[in-house]
């Protein structure tokens, strides 16, 4: 979300600044808001703490992970997604529901794939929970920002809301399948970041941007061409979703005709401090 008021970091922006896979110098200083308070901004990493880290999206393979023994017809996978389609078809289907149920938005304000046309919505409850791999307590929902719909979950290896080693999906003796994938780029650093600060009341202002986010692994709902846990999302073009028949909770956008974002949500649940309105880079 951009206007002519805003400021922040655009996705030209981060390319611009990129260049190659750079680690990340991150501002420190404070940029006064409207009101003239100071809105917080992550504190300094400096390019040698994070030397896995870059500016443009990238991801890294969690420990003991592997996708070779992974199967879009195994027993197991098909399950999973089975359990994935039934609760964002009964729990979540629509918008609303997410809202109802304390899933929190974010945009990917950062994402310097324009055509991604997907936002990750984040549950507290669950991220800090005990259970990982739950399709009945997915940590986050993946929904397509035209059609308004589910597409998928992604599941983030934390309990109480710290990251710990995720276990396989299964490993059966004939194939082990673990696709669990860690952000070390920009986009999905600052997300988790964002996430922590705004919507777990994180308040202090020297709350460091990681190296590194929990690990997490997709479960696509749609037919995705690499399989079902592919990191990337489902081109547009096949997704083939009918819009939402409502948003699930009032607003003047209608759900294919409208793009899903920030400004169509109701005012208590948008952030006071959005994500592009924060300083990041150098």
């Amino acid at each position: 979300m951009t206007d002519g008021e805003r400021t922040g970091l655009s996705r030209r922006t981060v390319l611009r600044a990129s260049g190659a896979s750079a680690a990340v110098p991150i501002l420190g200083a404070k940029r006064a808001s409207a009101d003239g308070t100071a809105a917080p901004a992550p504190s300094p990493v400096l390019p040698g703490d994070c030397p896995d880290a870059t500016v443009e999206p990238s991801m890294t393979h969690c420990e003991g992970t592997t996708v070779e023994g992974c199967a879009d017809d195994h027993p197991a996978t098909t399950e999973l997604r089975s359990a994935v389609r039934e609760t964002l078809a009964e729990t979540y289907p629509t918008v609303g529901a997410l809202l109802d149920a304390g899933f929190k938005p974010y945009f990917d304000t950062l994402d310097v794939t324009d055509e991604n046309g997907y936002a990750h919505w984040l549950s507290p409850e669950f991220i800090g929970d005990e259970t990982v791999l739950d399709p009945e307590r997915p940590e986050s929902v993946l929904v397509d920002t035209q059609s308004w719909r589910a597409i998928g979950v992604m599941f983030i290896a934390t309990r109480d809301g710290e990251a710990v080693e995720p276990a396989a999906v299964y490993d059966d003796g004939e194939g082990r399948c673990s696709p669990w994938h860690a952000h070390t780029g920009l986009p999905g650093r600052f997300a988790w970041w964002y996430y922590r600060h705004v919507y777990e009341g994180t308040d202090d202002i020297e709350f460091s941007l990681p190296c590194r986010t929990p690990c997490m692994l997709h479960v696509w709902a749609v037919d995705h061409p690499e399989g079902v846990y592919a990191h990337d999302a489902p081109p547009a073009s096949v997704r083939d979703r009918e819009s939402a028949a409502d948003a699930g909770f009032e607003t003047d956008a209608d759900p294919g005709a409208d793009e899903l974002g920030w400004e169509v949500l109701p005012d208590a649940v948008t952030p006071d401090r959005l994500p592009d309105e924060i300083p990041l880079l150098n």
